[in-house]
């Protein structure tokens, strides 16, 4: 049995939830406790604080943790990062009033900064070579200036909005983050076979995102054409159509030039094109 720390609640639960359940990781669906098995496969589920994360993964309290890479850093426990997961994308930046006009990373010299982050701060104003005095705060970060008790603030950045809220403005981005797999250094052989096999089914989901299955029916006249714009992951699959001169072609197309190709296929004479989503791909 295979335990992986997750955070209790928030953004990285849910979309950690989600990415277990498209990678067919069945879990009970009676109320949360701390510790809940899956029904289909070796793996329990402890959910924890989010910076209790690094620390239970490095002691072997968990064998493996979805964490934010903000809290990872910041905690410097003795776990090793096993993968990206790409989702639950942020950044750390600094914020300050946004009536401040702003110079450059020398403004925080001398002034108070307040963070949940103090080491990563420290460390990034050390090698700036600014002195500011930093104030540990654990709650909403953002409200700290508003209320005299900052001039400033370090704090987790995802749309920007709360900055907003708060009349306040990101003047410089310290590190990005996001969604970390995380494992504990020292798992049997069993456990790590156990890893092999989650491994693969997150890797199949991943491979899958923003990738569309097209089919098409294209003529035979214009079908080396067609193929030199098809940017598939190996050589598309043509097939033959009852019609003389007609045949069908099958590719996978990632969403971030799906319409530019489209519109170079309906150009060539293609038509007939059905576009459908995918779950996994295994390559």
């Amino acid at each position: 049995m295979l335990r992986i720390a997750v955070q209790a609640k928030g953004r990285l639960y849910d979309e950690t939830m989600s990415f277990l359940e498209e990678s067919d990781i069945k879990l009970s669906p009676t109320k949360r406790t701390l510790l809940v098995q899956s029904t289909n496969f070796p793996l329990e589920v402890l959910f924890l604080r989010d910076d209790d994360i690094p620390q239970s993964v490095a002691t072997g309290v968990a064998d493996i943790g979805i964490v934010g890479e903000n809290e990872f850093v910041e905690k410097g426990e003795d776990a090793e990062i096993i993968k990206r997961l790409g989702y639950s994308k942020c950044r750390l930046s600094l914020a300050l009033p946004k009536d401040i006009d702003y110079s450059g990373v020398q403004w925080f010299e001398g002034k108070k900064i307040a963070t949940s982050y103090p080491h990563i701060l420290s460390a990034y104003l050390a090698a700036q070579n600014v002195n500011a005095e930093i104030h540990v705060i654990t709650g909403s970060v953002e409200v700290a200036p508003g209320i005299g008790l900052s001039d400033a603030i370090f704090d987790i950045v995802s749309s920007g909005s709360t900055l907003v809220s708060n009349s306040l403005k990101e003047v410089e981005v310290v590190m990005k983050s996001e969604a970390l797999l995380i494992g504990n250094k020292s798992l049997d052989d069993q456990k790590q076979e156990i890893l092999k096999e989650l491994l693969f089914r997150m890797n199949a989901v991943k491979m899958a995102e923003d990738k569309k299955y097209v089919l098409m029916n294209a003529p035979k006249s214009k079908l080396e054409q067609i193929l030199a714009v098809l940017p598939g992951m190996k050589s598309p699959t043509v097939m033959p159509l009852a019609q003389d001169g007609w045949c069908s072609v099958h590719t996978v197309l990632d969403e971030k030039c799906f319409w530019e190709i489209i519109g170079k296929l309906k150009a060539l004479g293609a038509e007939g094109i059905l576009v459908l989503p995918i779950e996994k791909m295994i390559i």
